[in-house]
């Protein structure tokens, strides 16, 4: 098999495709004897047969082009983002409230009960795609989330109220692997620089917690000292309240508004051609627009693959492996280079998951006691929470704009991204006033959402799209530990000391400097 060459692919043309000799040629007519770009991941780390489908796949949503159907998907997918930092923030926003009232033994088993939600939401709904599909996963993460967000409201009790954190974050835990995923394997290659764009979304998350959590808790909440029961500190369970009815609208739209296709890539891995080939169908009609592929493009590839030789020992070897596992795990370290790919991204995803939580889910608390005197009221904690979130939309613009820039790519602008935000964070443990302290953090929610957007970006597209969902399991799953982990080291560390913050700014700063090991540079290459 020829190997597809590494031009950039022109964004203003349909398909950028290459005429293929040998069997490629005999194979068929139409989209299946052409390739319409290089993959994210080389070809070599699937199946010959899967990677040529992928590139076919590839090239007929291309032909489609970004029509209604992604423009549609580009919202619902983004309530999972939204989603996704919504409710950790939600936990974040009521903890300074909420212990006035509940008095918890430790205010830190808050962010714990929903990191091990987390974890199981990742590991669970990433897998689970992967297996039964995208389309339930989709729908049921949002479902879950807005059931018991809106019955924590109700909580009497702190331990209660752990534990619907901890299921409302199953469902959380589920989006990103899953929304990511259903979001790429629409996509046209030109396009997929929207998967950055995306965090747009994750900081409406926090914009729409803030300013809601800003006139309820700061109205509704019991004074810091003195008595403090239920009817005095109603802030933060209407704020639930809130939350709750929101993401319960998100699925209503999702499920009942906007009809989700499965994924051509996904039904074709699995062997249902027919079934990627009728997707494509769908969506063509649904843009308005007609395409030159048929499902003979496809089979015309499982013809010449029967009487194809492949000539490497390597090739040899690995198809006859996989003959005997059928594991989406396995696939994802089925190559050196997908190996060190994978396990980098794992580490990246689990210093960022202790590093993040380990400020942010005490973010309101760090506020109230950092400010300067007089200056810490929970009216002015919350307002400088919505102006921080604010800070974050800048963000997912630039690295929108970065992921594109020649000899920066996706590694490039992440790696700057994500030592800058360590190093905000540093300096902001040398504020002497509330205003300084929220300009530190206004830089550190700039470049903290340009790094994730990248990431949550880079990461769908190095994985092949038949195992895309179990790879952003593995990789939120070591988020998600790292979360598990931030809670018990602010426990030992004192939040109310700067300890903390040294350890997360650290960590960003190891994960900045990990990424430039990365194998795989996405930018101007399709996902397979």
């Amino acid at each position: 098999m020829e190997q597809p060459t590494s031009t950039r692919f022109d964004k203003a043309s349909s398909v950028e495709s290459a005429t293929v000799s040998g069997s490629d040629a005999q194979a068929g007519t139409g989209l299946s004897s052409r390739i319409p770009l290089p993959g994210a991941i080389p070809d070599d780390a699937v199946s010959p047969t899967y990677a040529r489908k992928a590139h076919v796949l590839n090239a007929a949503i291309q032909e489609i082009g970004m029509g209604r159907y992604q423009w549609g998907l580009f919202f619902v997918a983004g309530f999972g983002w939204c989603a996704d930092n919504l409710w950790p923030q939600t936990v974040a926003i009521i903890l300074p409230t909420m212990i006035l009232e509940l008095n918890p033994p430790r205010k830190e088993y808050l962010a714990l009960s929903q990191s091990i939600g987390l974890c199981v939401g990742a590991s669970f709904w990433g897998i689970g795609s992967d297996i039964i599909g995208r389309r339930w996963a989709f729908n049921l993460t949002l479902l879950i989330t807005a059931v018991f967000g809106l019955a924590a409201g109700w909580s009497p009790t702190f331990s209660v109220l752990a534990g619907m954190v901890s299921m409302w974050s199953v469902g959380v835990g589920g989006n990103l692997p899953v929304d990511s995923a259903v979001f790429l394997e629409f996509l046209p290659a030109s396009h997929q620089y929207l998967l950055t764009v995306m965090s747009v979304w994750w900081s409406a998350g926090q914009i729409l917690a803030s300013a809601v959590a800003w006139p309820l808790i700061g109205m509704y909440s019991c004074p810091e000292t003195g008595t403090c029961t239920k009817e005095m500190n109603m802030g933060w369970r209407y704020f639930l309240w809130s939350m709750g009815g929101f993401t319960m609208f998100m699925f209503i739209i999702r499920f009942f508004v906007f009809e989700l296709y499965e994924a051509p890539k996904w039904l074709m891995g699995r062997g249902d051609d027919q079934g990627a080939a009728a997707v494509v169908d769908k969506l063509a009609t649904f843009n308005r627009t007609t395409t030159s592929f048929s499902i003979s493009d496809l089979q015309s590839i499982d013809a010449a693959e029967t009487a194809e030789e492949y000539t490497t020992t390597a090739a040899a070897i690995k198809r006859n492996l996989s003959k005997f596992s059928g594991s989406h795990i396995r696939a994802l370290f089925s190559t050196p280079s997908m190996t060190k790919s994978t396990s980098l991204i794992m580490v990246l995803w689990f210093l960022i998951g202790l590093a993040f939580p380990l400020y942010n889910c005490f973010l309101p608390y760090f506020l109230t006691r950092n400010g300067a005197a007089g200056d810490n009221s929970l009216f002015t904690t919350y307002r400088n929470y919505l102006i921080i979130g604010v800070m974050n939309v800048p963000g997912s613009l630039i690295g929108g704009v970065a992921v594109e820039v020649p000899r920066l790519g996706r590694k490039g602008a992440m790696c700057a991204a994500t030592i800058l935000t360590g190093v905000f964070l540093f300096l902001s443990t040398t504020s002497k006033s509330s205003n300084a302290l929220l300009g530190w953090n206004c830089a550190y929610a700039m470049t903290s959402n340009m790094m994730y957007g990248i990431l949550y970006a880079y990461t769908p597209e190095v994985f092949p799209t038949k195992d895309r969902g179990t790879g952003n399991g593995l990789a939120s799953t070591a988020n998600r530990i790292g979360g598990i982990l931030a809670p018990v080291i602010a426990m030992y560390a004192n939040i109310d000391t700067p300890i903390p913050i040294y350890v997360a700014a650290s960590c960003f700063v190891a994960a900045g400097v990990i990424m430039l090991w990365l194998p795989y540079e996405s930018r101007g290459k399709g996902s397979l």
